[in-house]
Parts: structure tokens; sequence; C-alpha cells
């Protein structure tokens, strides 16, 4: 049997669901999907599309730095999007937390994510 074990961050909002934030196998961490909950509360982000790009990010951090990597070692990003015209915010928010060379990645449109998020992004880091 594979050896796996639970991530799992409090400064990342609790799973809401039958998964765990992240699992590790061996030195790669398959980080679940995070949308703009407020790890505290609980409650959706949704003030705009900037400040629910951001609470994604700073909630995948969490878990990454939690699993002993951070941002930088994801190296594959899924990102998913209710509306594609916000593609062009996402890459300008994604600068600023990334640095070359950037993941892989791809941009799915969606017809709707959990919580009426309008944003929600996984990945796969090793560490």
């Amino acid at each position: 049997m594979t050896n796996k074990s639970v991530i799992h961050s409090d400064s990342a909002p609790k799973a809401i669901g039958t998964y765990s934030q992240a699992v590790k196998v061996g030195n790669t961490v398959y980080l679940s999907g995070q949308i703009a909950l407020n790890p505290q509360t609980m409650e959706m982000v949704q003030d705009d599309i900037s400040s629910e790009i951001r609470r994604v990010f700073d909630n995948l951090k969490a878990v990454c730095l939690a699993a002993g990597g951070d941002l930088k070692d994801i190296v594959k990003l899924n990102i998913f999007l209710t509306d594609l015209g916000n593609f062009a915010t996402v890459n300008e928010i994604m600068a600023t937390y990334f640095e070359q060379p950037y993941p892989a990645r791809a941009a799915i449109g969606v017809a709707s994510l959990p919580r009426g998020a309008r944003v929600e992004m996984d990945g796969i880091m090793v560490i």
C-alpha cells in the first residue's frame, strides 16, 4: 500500500465535503480545490473577483505551507472560472504570488462552483 498522509491547515478552510485539504504521497502533494472561503468564518469572500482570487491563492498557500512547501513548489495548477472574462485578472494577481518558472496550468470555464464561487483552484506540488 502507498504511504500517504493527509495534510491539514487551520489557516485554510475546513473541507466542506468528503475530501482532505491535501494528500501527500512521497514528495508529491495533491492539493484539493480551494474556493474563496474565509478560513475563520467559513463565509465566502465575494467583495469583487480580485478579492476572491486572492483568497483562493492565500488558501492554497496555507495548505502548501502545512505540507512543507510553498506556492513556488506547485508544478501543475488548475483554475476553474465561471466567467472566462476574469482570466486576465487571474493572470495579473497570479503574477504577484508566483515567479518564473511558472507552474503548468489549465484554465477551464465551468457553469457553476460550490457556494456560488466564481473561481476555484487545485494543483499538484512537488517538494
